[in-house]
């Protein structure tokens, strides 16, 4: 049988019911609770977990440490309400979590008493903390099969070898190189119509965000460059080029375009519910970064 097909008002319902307030029955038991989590040695509020109001401490506990590191054994746990405020300590680990109230968007904070817990000093969360492995040149130079080894051998045969003549080779495709730009004032009578602030769509794909940046990016082939925050993870970046930041984004929310793949105008947040025709969507340009 074939799948029914689908009205806009049917479209319309659905949007309504998913992006509408709970029923309160549909979606959980009653015997169940949403709560948040933070944790004595982690920065981010990192996570909601849905517990029985049945489960004992102790077992809150064990499924907790499954993922934050800490010790179901190290752990105090305290019940916080939607404004911070403390509504109980969970002493007793024989006790029910329904005993303490707790309540949808109220939170869980966990406190690690163990010093030598594996999330203390923060090394769940910066990885500049953890030693890089490193390798001598010459060590790297003795291994065979090597990357570098390899390239070397493809250079030797075509001076004018690089990667994505390779890829295109392997696609078969005939590969034209990049046009060198040789003017610091290419694209500016285009980026001269971008202003920071405006909201804009990225091709290819209709990628919605808001221009943050204009200008030339150290490090980038000269012209000018236009920086887009995106409002979905489609960037590259967060801003930042090289170790120095031209603009405020989230991590994979950066890009930096050239400005002929920007239009600005009154372009709104994608609807995710929208109709193909209306939802935007695509890869990263060949020339973004």
């Amino acid at each position: 049988m074939a799948a029914p097909f689908l009205t806009k008002d049917d479209v319309d319902a659905l949007r309504a019911y998913v992006a509408g307030p709970s029923t309160g029955f549909a979606n959980k038991a009653d015997s169940t609770v949403l709560l948040h989590v933070t944790h004595s040695n982690l920065k981010a509020r990192f996570m909601e977990i849905r517990l029985d109001l049945h489960s004992t401490i102790e077992s809150v506990k064990v499924k907790l440490s499954f993922h934050c590191g800490t010790n179901p054994g190290a752990m105090l746990l305290s019940l916080l309400d939607e404004s911070g405020g403390l509504m109980a300590n969970m002493w007793e680990d024989g006790r029910k979590l329904g005993f303490y109230s707790p309540r949808d968007g109220c939170t869980l904070h966990v406190t690690d008493t163990d010093p030598s817990s594996a999330s203390a000093g923060g090394w769940l969360e910066d990885t500049s903390l953890v030693e890089k492995y490193k390798i001598s040149d010459e060590s790297y130079d003795k291994r065979e099969k090597t990357y570098r080894k390899w390239k070397n051998e493809q250079l030797a045969k075509d001076p004018q070898w690089c990667l994505e003549k390779e890829m295109a080779k392997r696609r078969g495709e005939e590969w034209v190189p990049p046009v060198k730009i040789e003017d610091p004032d290419h694209m500016s009578d285009l980026a001269a119509a971008i202003q920071p602030g405006a909201r804009c769509s990225v091709d290819p794909g209709d990628r919605r965000g808001e221009v943050k940046f204009v200008g030339r990016v150290e490090g980038l082939p000269l012209g000018f460059w236009v920086g887009v925050a995106y409002d979905e993870p489609l960037g590259k970046n967060d801003g930042s080029h090289k170790g120095r930041k031209y603009f405020e984004a989230l991590p994979g929310y950066g890009g930096f375009v050239r400005p002929d793949k920007v239009k600005v105008g009154d372009f709104p947040v994608v609807d995710e519910f929208a109709s193909d025709d209306e939802a935007g969507g695509g890869g990263l340009g060949a020339d973004e970064i």
